[in-house]
């Protein structure tokens, strides 16, 4: 049964929608227009949960406003694109609700656009062929209280056209020349201090094969990409907000149609989790983890493996809001969206992780009761599930010698068997070794359904599965990656941080035959074990894999 319902998205007003409102308003400067943004992924690599809030605010804030939003792959830089991460990145943001139509860009898209709108800057004496070298530029570049220079800056207009052309013509090495813009040698923010806006760079293109050999820098590039597609609002993360200005100075002085507004957001943090692309990919290439969808990485693919839905990831970036200021939010408030969402829509079925027999050997026959779906919702229903005297239980449901406060079966102990029969405890079977193999008990018929006629209190209530009418699965628990709470700090290494005992992989479970036309993505909440959902990648009608989304209750010790 899929879960098909999803849980309302909450909404709420951050400090961009006031903005927007702001320019989209009476007098603003966007007055009359549509609201219009734009979601830049670079194809380098599988978005992640950090990407997921980005997008979901570029999206999200065209979509609350009636406007639209721009796909566009940022293949800015020639190297380390793949179609292959651009179709994830095209299924993940269609997974999670938002689509684009016939709005889908790269910025390669534009090269031819963007150097002439560079030829139109050294035309206008505000750019220039610089030929420092890397340790002369940094050498150059001054500090707070020295300005920068360079011996080029006042290259004639002539000669820096015709050198910016012929760097395009291949006619100079990597290193020896590039084209900054000329702004203010002395700023005290130094991304203006004539920054290099484009370099040569012989490398073949994914797109573009090897037309090129020089590239625009992004902070060139981008605003550029942004003013020719109409976007009225460029929606960023903090670490662009120094480069606001020169946002700005690309968009002023260069011959581009529209103004976008560039508006800075504070990028997502979670404890447990790193969030670099080349920390992902390196625990990828490495083998610490089976491939970008593995279950325990942040990546949107990862976290759709596992069982996560669209509407518990959206409502968990919609919840912890839109602020200016970084901060680090609880792995657990993550899970707790999920859970929530599970909660209300997972079908229920029992699974036992952990077996051993069972046997009521005061029953014969066989019978089918009616185990609600999901108690939370009684419209979905019910199903029938079988009953036999041999049945699965969970190991640790039976104690020999019990603890204090133990519930559930041990000799001269009644429990609920959910949604059948009230049953004592007789005894047990061991084996040579004196391993429990199998717990005797006797059932009361008076008791169907769980019902006590008599009043007597029962105060354990355990799960089952016929064991002549179950099916076996492979069920996997899950954990965080990470052991430490900051595996991402300077300081460590985040290999060093990595938790052991993260996945544990147990074979021979039983679950109830009602699971056999189980498939991806469905999930379940399996009584009192947790939520789980079909994994996509190994699961089979023969071979039957869950893997636990969530635990019932945040259990992870901090």
């Amino acid at each position: 049964m899929a879960n098909e319902v999803s849980t309302p998205v909450t909404e709420n007003k951050n400090f961009i929608h006031t903005f927007v409102e702001e320019d989209m308003g009476p007098g603003g400067r966007c007055e009359g227009m549509r609201v219009h943004t734009r979601f830049p992924p670079e194809p380098n690599g599988y978005l992640h949960i950090g990407h997921c809030k980005a997008l979901i605010i570029d999206f999200g804030t065209a979509e609350k406003f009636g406007g639209i939003c721009n796909l566009r792959m940022d293949d800015t830089n020639p190297t380390k694109e793949d179609v292959e991460y651009v179709d994830a990145i095209q299924e993940d943001i269609k997974w999670l609700g938002f689509d684009w139509d016939d709005r889908f860009y790269y910025g390669s898209d534009y090269f031819d656009k963007t150097y002439e709108l560079a030829e139109g800057l050294i035309q206008k004496g505000l750019a220039y062929v610089c030929e420092l070298t890397p340790e002369q530029f940094k050498e150059y570049r001054g500090d707070t209280s020295t300005p920068a220079r360079s011996p080029y800056r006042d290259r004639p207009i002539e000669e820096s056209l015709d050198l910016f052309r012929r760097m395009r013509n291949g006619e100079f090495p990597e290193g020896k020349m590039t084209l900054r813009a000329k702004i203010d040698l002395e700023s005290g923010n130094f991304n203006m201090r004539d920054p290099v806006i484009y370099r040569i760079k012989y490398a073949h293109h994914h797109r573009q094969g090897n037309k090129w050999c020089i590239y625009p820098m992004y902070d060139f590039a981008h605003p550029i990409q942004d003013a020719l597609e109409g976007i009225t609002h460029s929606l960023c993360s903090l670490e662009y907000e120094d480069h606001r200005p020169l946002y700005n100075w690309v968009i002023e002085n260069t011959d581009v149609p529209s103004t976008p507004r560039q508006i800075e957001f504070a990028r997502l943090g979670i404890n447990y989790t790193v969030m670099s692309k080349r920390k992902l990919r390196r625990l990828v290439e490495e083998g610490f983890v089976s491939g970008w969808d593995d279950p325990r990485m942040p990546t949107l693919c990862g976290l759709r493996r596992r069982g996560y839905t669209p509407a518990s990831i959206r409502n968990f970036c919609d919840r912890i809001g839109v602020a200016k200021a970084p901060s680090t939010v609880e792995y657990a408030f993550l899970e707790s969206c999920l859970r929530e969402d599970l909660n209300a829509h997972a079908p229920r079925r029992m699974a036992v992780v952990h077996p051993v027999k069972l046997t009521v050997t005061n029953y014969e026959g066989t019978e089918e009761f009616d185990i609600e779906n999901n108690p939370v919702d009684p419209e979905s229903g019910t199903h029938p599930v079988s009953f036999s005297k041999n049945l699965w239980i969970e190991a640790d449901d039976f104690m020999e010698e019990p603890v204090k406060k133990y519930n559930r079966l041990y000799p001269g102990n009644e429990v609920r068997l959910k949604g059948a029969y009230i049953v004592k405890c007789t005894g047990c079977v061991k084996d040579d070794e004196g391993n429990v193999v199998e717990v005797l008990c006797e059932y009361d018929p008076e008791t169907r359904g769980g019902n006590t006629p008599d009043g007597r209190k029962v105060r354990g209530t355990i799960h089952w599965v016929d064991a002549n009418n179950c099916l076996d699965a492979e069920i996997r628990l899950y954990d965080n990656l990470f052991s430490d709470p900051d595996p991402d700090s300077s300081e460590k290494d985040y290999i060093d941080c990595m938790n052991p005992n993260s996945l544990e992989i147990l074979k021979g479970c039983k679950v109830e035959s009602a699971l056999k036309d189980a498939v991806a993505p469905m999930s379940f909440q399996f009584l009192r074990q947790g939520y789980f959902a079909v994994d996509n990648k190994d699961s089979s009608p023969e071979h039957l894999v869950f893997n636990r989304a969530v635990a019932l209750k945040d259990s992870f010790k901090k």
